[in-house]
């Protein structure tokens, strides 16, 4: 192959003359454009994704602190057992006692009559409401004495009151037995 400038060197009047026709240097610029695929640099994802890490870290971050802040339920009440361990004892007991009462009384049948223990059951519930009470004023006074005996008193009472629906409720139930089998004897 010849050296190019050589051919260069021998055809040096026909370089001189000859004009390149119309539109040769824009139909080259495309011919390189195309080979070498010159287009704008890329950008990288990496920022962007750095940004989108951020957002997201910015959002869980204010999520929490509003959760913890505003909606979390603080626990406002205090039972007898967080005073002292006498008073777990103490508690302990009760909560057994009224475990009891309202296992008999939901197992007495109230002559298939269940608006009845219904509200039995919804009256049971508001006792324990005042005990709630009782519980967030001794988490604002956790060493008076006071609302430690009031609180005690509230599981005596309650204890009583239940005993005493027990009684009825048994009662009940054998005068309605006592009843059915005088009517056998009857017939």
């Amino acid at each position: 192959m010849k050296d190019i400038e050589e051919i260069i060197r021998n055809n040096k009047d026909f370089f001189e003359e000859a004009e390149p026709s119309n539109g040769h240097f824009e139909r080259f610029n495309r011919k390189l454009e195309i080979r070498f695929q010159v287009s704008a640099p890329k950008r990288s994802i990496v920022p962007y994704l750095l940004r989108a890490a951020v957002v997201t870290l910015l959002v869980t971050l204010s999520s929490l602190w509003t959760w913890d802040h505003f909606i979390r339920p603080e626990n406002t009440r205090m039972t007898l057992g967080q005073v002292s361990p006498q008073y777990k004892e103490v508690e302990n007991y009760y909560v057994h006692q009224v475990n009891l009462m309202e296992g008999e009384i939901v197992n007495v049948d109230l002559n298939n009559n269940p608006e009845q223990k219904a509200e039995l059951m919804n009256e049971m519930k508001s006792m324990d409401s005042v005990y709630v009470s009782l519980q967030k004023e001794l988490k604002a006074n956790p060493n008076d004495e006071r609302i430690i005996n009031a609180m005690i008193e509230h599981y005596q009472t309650k204890v009583e009151i239940m005993g005493y629906i027990v009684n009825q409720l048994k009662t009940i139930r054998n005068d309605n037995k006592n009843k059915k089998e005088n009517e056998k004897v009857n017939l």
